[in-house]
């Protein structure tokens, strides 16, 4: 009687361990499954200081500049990060010259939308100049737009400030929701 009754408590014993290790084993599958299930973006190729220039017809029309580049165009919706920054130069038919530097920028390759973030600056080469912390640039349609807080300052220190404001590439359309400043007269 004595040995039935140790063999039981061996074998429940036994059948106790082989619960908690199946239950342990499974916890880690199931970590693993929900590690399969998690969406990774991986860079498919990534550069270091890049000066890059875009020609049209043997024409430098712009030359972009960053300490890093991230391209992620083999996933669904692919896209172009600069987690660095950029510095892009702007050139015209005329060869005037535009800036646009920005802390952090990505660039939506379906949607040809570009989210420039942390003191976002262009300026243009005659003076003027505008100054938000996020700004988007629609390529399409060569608009830009925020939401954000703004500072547009003219070659005549002239001022417009407020939140929001949209505007075609070359500052002759300007369309703002709220906004206060000071405009000089150009006699």
């Amino acid at each position: 009687m004595k040995f039935q009754n140790c063999f039981i408590y061996v074998c429940k014993g036994v059948v106790i361990l082989i619960g908690i290790q199946l239950f342990l084993s499974c916890e880690s599958d199931l970590k693993k499954v929900q590690k399969l299930t998690e969406t990774s973006f991986v860079p498919s190729g990534s550069a270091d200081t890049i000066n890059l220039k875009y020609t049209d017809s043997g024409r430098i029309k712009s030359i972009l500049k960053s300490p890093k580049m991230l391209d992620y165009s083999s996933i669904t919706n692919p896209f172009t990060e600069f987690p660095a920054g950029i510095h892009l130069t702007l050139i015209d038919e005329n060869g005037n010259k535009s800036t646009v530097v920005s802390n952090y920028a990505i660039s939506y390759k379906k949607t040809k939308i570009i989210d420039l973030q942390g003191n976002v600056i262009i300026t243009a080469q005659d003076g003027k100049k505008l100054e938000t912390s996020q700004l988007y640039y629609d390529q399409s349609s060569e608009w830009f737009f925020t939401e954000k807080p703004f500072k547009y300052t003219d070659e005549t220190g002239g001022y417009l400030e407020g939140p929001g404001v949209d505007f075609s590439k070359d500052f002759k359309i300007f369309n703002m929701q709220r906004s206060n400043g000071e405009v000089n007269s150009m006699d």
